[in-house]
């Protein structure tokens, strides 16, 4: 168990037990019995100071918010060269602490306080002073409000797929692929992937979609170890195996 700082105000306390217990054992975890002996205090005090768990949880999903937003303006260049990267780097902000704490974004995702809309509204002005500053170079393909939509909803996506992707199948590129979607679609810069991409893998790809309607002249046997051959190639280009 985790030693509590004395100095610590109870309210602290308390919430920070609860980040603890969620992102360590998930939503079950927080019960008010649970957080209130990781604070070191009677569970009365999580009904005085914040009513009921929700009111809790509400609570947390501001501290989310606020520690986010802590790390965000630290990192935040108040005059970029580059707009476009610089949108890219606050996209990349967003969904790095979405997936390195998955249990916390979703509180705080789900959160309507006062105190987590305060927050949100504050992640939302940078947001909008970047897309501002794509509007000022020319950059911006659609409105301002469009993109800010297109951009909230490119990184809530990305997060929510990654998270619920099972470890074993979760792919990076996902991440980068979306993120430079939300760029073609909002400015004019061109995304930085390639628009086609050629050779076995490419191939390989071609001919697995084929043969799925259908390959008859082969037997199950057959069918198996092509596909495991096709998968291999469309996976890494049929890159040779140590």
């Amino acid at each position: 168990m985790v030693t509590r700082d004395v100095t610590e105000s109870p309210r602290q306390r308390i919430v920070e037990a609860a980040v603890e217990l969620l992102e360590s054992g998930g939503p079950e975890a927080v019960s008010t019995r649970a957080v209130a002996a990781a604070a070191g205090m009677q569970a009365p005090a999580i009904y005085r100071l914040f009513g009921d768990k929700e009111g809790l949880l509400e609570a947390v999903a501001e501290h989310g918010y606020a520690e986010f937003l802590a790390g965000k303006r630290a990192q935040l260049d108040p005059a970029p060269q580059n707009a476009v990267e610089d949108l890219r780097h606050g996209w990349d902000l967003v969904v790095e602490f979405g997936i390195s704490r998955p249990a916390l974004f979703a509180v705080m995702d789900r959160a309507t306080g006062r105190g987590a809309d305060a927050a949100h509204r504050a992640g939302l002005e940078i947001l909008h002073g970047r897309i501002r500053r794509l509007a000022a170079g020319g950059w911006l393909r659609v409105s301002e409000e469009l993109a800010a939509q297109i951009i909230q909803a490119t990184g809530r996506g990305a997060v929510s797929t990654y998270n619920s992707t099972p470890p074993d199948r979760r792919d990076p590129e996902l991440l980068t692929a979306l993120r430079e979607a939300m760029v073609g679609a909002v400015t004019r810069a061109e995304p930085a992937l390639p628009v086609t991409e050629t050779g076995p893998a490419s191939a390989a790809r071609a001919l697995r979609a084929a043969l799925s309607d259908g390959a008859g002249a082969l037997s199950p046997a057959e069918r198996h170890l092509l596909g495991e051959w096709l998968n291999r190639l469309a996976a890494d280009g049929g890159a040779p195996h140590a």
